[in-house]
């Protein structure tokens, strides 16, 4: 469902292509950002999940991370990252990282050409992240993050720190990347999605994890639910300093290059149906990085999973796994420009993002 559009913030993004998974497709779909037209579909394998666009190669990392199903209702996990050239729209490469499984999280150092793919943990080791040269598109190593479901993973702007997010652990692993180390764990009670500043000095994190029941002790007794919203984590004393209070739970957080926080924030029924709850219309949530105000919010689609930004910031794009769409927003009026529907054969549907520049 299309909705009014303005003129300005479409002005300059002939050429650009906006590329998203659908997860139940499976395929990755290309949209004409300048306009949204549709103009094609690469089908990937079962269960692709996130996407990472490496400019310098000009191609597009796809995960694939269960055979079906998604974190805790799956039917096993995968072991491949597709590579696809989404200009000729189509694939190159499969890459198989076996015995590594479950890959989620990309994180791209485009200047020393590694990408770093979270990994899930097994009966004999933790869960990790696997480092893989974008040229060769083998690995080069594997960093252990001690918990066994890392599912998120950024990395700070020089290239030398990484954070992985662990939905169950009741911490975020800080790795050394340089040196291919876990060097800290920052206490949250269980997390998801994550951006690190542009500075480097903080990480942002989603907590607690979205876990859709209530949490449990170890006698089997309800307890109190952590406070939800986003963690704000110092990277110097690797530990929380604020915490940015949400009426519900987060899963992606994303910071845009003008300086913004952005997050998606779930709502539910009362009933919470199905595993994957009954979900009403979620909530763009905006914020000053810099300092912490909450600027405004917008209604985006059920489930709001991943959200990206133009690299210039006038746009954010807000992908929801349960509507299976993708809502197109204009940062500067905190207004819906445009509703992508996104075709899927089941649930979920529309998941991983990424904004992809004309060639120049």
């Amino acid at each position: 469902m299309q909705q009014p559009d303005r003129q300005s913030a479409r002005a300059g993004r002939e050429g650009d292509v906006l590329a998203v998974v659908s997860q139940s497709g499976p395929t990755v779909s290309f949209f004409d950002a300048a306009t949204d037209r549709h103009l094609g579909a690469v089908d990937v394998l079962a269960e692709p999940h996130e996407l990472c666009f490496d400019p310098t190669r000009r191609l597009l990392w796809c995960a694939s991370t269960y055979s079906s199903g998604y974190y805790h209702d799956n039917a096993g996990r995968r072991t491949e990252l597709t590579v696809i050239d989404p200009d000729a729209r189509r694939v190159v490469d499969v890459v198989d990282i076996a015995p590594e499984h479950g890959p989620h999280g990309l994180a791209l150092d485009a200047a020393r050409g590694r990408l770093y793919v979270s990994v899930e943990g097994s009966g004999d080791r933790p869960g990790g992240v696997v480092v893989i040269d974008t040229e060769s598109r083998k690995p080069l190593g594997r960093i252990d993050t001690d918990a066994p479901g890392p599912h998120w993973f950024a990395i700070d702007p020089a290239g030398t720190i990484g954070y992985a997010t662990n939905k169950e652990a009741p911490f975020v692993s800080v790795v050394d990347l340089e040196r291919g180390v876990l060097t800290a764990k920052v206490e949250v009670p269980g997390s998801e999605g994550l951006a690190v500043s542009a500075d480097g000095t903080h990480a942002f994190v989603a907590a607690p994890y979205g876990s859709f029941s209530p949490p449990r002790a170890a006698d089997g007794s309800v307890g109190a639910a952590p406070v939800p919203g986003i963690r704000v984590v110092d990277a110097a004393t690797a530990s929380v300093t604020e915490v940015l209070p949400t009426e519900n739970t987060v899963f992606p957080v994303h910071l845009t290059s003008t300086g913004l926080l952005l997050a998606g924030e779930l709502r539910m029924e009362t009933d919470p149906g199905s595993r994957l709850g009954r979900q009403a219309p979620g909530r763009l949530l905006v914020y000053s990085a810099d300092t912490r105000e909450a600027i405004g919010e917008v209604e985006v689609g059920r489930f709001p999973l991943t959200i990206t930004s133009s690299p210039d910031g006038g746009l954010a794009y807000v992908s929801g796994v349960v509507s299976s769409t993708v809502d197109v927003i204009d940062l500067e009026i905190l207004r819906s420009l445009a509703r992508l529907d996104i075709a899927r054969s089941g649930e979920p549907g529309a998941h991983g993002l990424a904004y992809v520049p004309r060639p120049t």
